[in-house]
């Protein structure tokens, strides 16, 4: 049987998530420690576990079809490569840094300077855009610790939290990109891998939408339902059922993560009551 075959990075967090996510597309997966190959056991899926910096090669050479992989991994060496989704987890930046004291007004500052990074080709492309022209120095691994020990002025790298900027004595001063995980296609995956691709994608498409969304179930009374009712976004419209108690309806609905304290704010000024709030496992729309 065809099975498609998807690269995730072989540790860290991009691995975890990667993971995760396709547990909560119900894929179980037979993984043990150190393995490089594994199959799921209940969907026609192979995971191939490789370093992140080489996926884009394999995705270009088809040697698989599909890849978890962060946007800023892509910029660096797979422009080439398209992306089927975004998954919103794993976000990032890939920033410019410069020792703390350094006094810093603008890109400008790192015109003649030394820069060390291990994106080259995304610090190049971005200091041509801006007019610096500057001395990059390719490093892979510790990058923050160049200006430290007089190697660069400067660095880029990717930047979640700032902690560890702020331990080497480094502060962020230009963003040049925001990243977050993307499912990515190789240019050579053929038709019947297409359809299982199309497959995966309806179910992780209801998994983030669940994870973005709430389901919110209250009590109201039946004068103020009109005005509740205005205040819920919903998917297309709250469910409204009646409740024992004579001239009270319980009202169901959906509220986007990002709006929900706003909107149970206004909800309770409104009247609600009992107001509960679950988890969504699923969303299909």
């Amino acid at each position: 049987m065809t099975k498609i075959r998807i690269a995730v990075q072989k540790s860290g967090r991009l691995n975890q998530d990667s993971l995760k996510i396709l547990k909560d597309c119900g894929i179980s997966i037979d993984n043990g420690k150190d393995q490089l190959k594994a199959t799921a056991r209940n969907f026609p899926l192979e995971v191939f576990y490789l370093r992140n910096g080489d996926i884009p090669q394999y995705l270009r050479d088809g040697v698989i079809d599909i890849a978890i992989i962060g946007e800023n991994v892509l910029v660096e060496k797979g422009q080439d490569i398209s992306v089927a989704e975004k998954l919103n987890f794993s976000k990032c930046r890939v920033s410019l840094a410069v020792p703390k004291g350094m006094e810093y007004n603008s890109v400008m500052d790192f015109d003649g300077k030394r820069v060390a990074t291990s994106y080259p080709n995304t610090v190049k492309q971005y200091f041509e855009s801006k007019g610096v022209s500057a001395d990059l120095h390719i490093i892979n691994g510790s990058v923050e610790i160049a200006p430290n020990i007089g190697l660069a002025d400067g660095i880029c790298d990717i930047v979640s939290s700032g902690s560890t900027l702020f331990k080497n004595n480094l502060k962020e001063v230009e963003v040049i990109l925001k990243s977050e995980a993307v499912l990515a296609v190789s240019p050579k995956i053929s038709d019947e891998r297409k359809d299982i691709l199309e497959k995966l994608q309806f179910r992780i498409q209801s998994v983030l939408s669940a994870r973005q969304n709430k389901y919110i179930l209250l009590n109201a009374p039946n004068e103020k339902l009109d005005t509740i009712i205005s205040i819920l976004p919903g998917m297309r419209s709250p469910t409204v059922l009646p409740l024992a108690e004579a001239g009270w309806s319980s009202v169901h609905t959906v509220i986007n993560r990002d709006a929900f304290w706003e909107v149970i704010d206004e909800l309770k000024l409104a009247g609600a009551e009992g107001i509960l709030v679950c988890p969504i496992e699923k969303m299909v729309v």
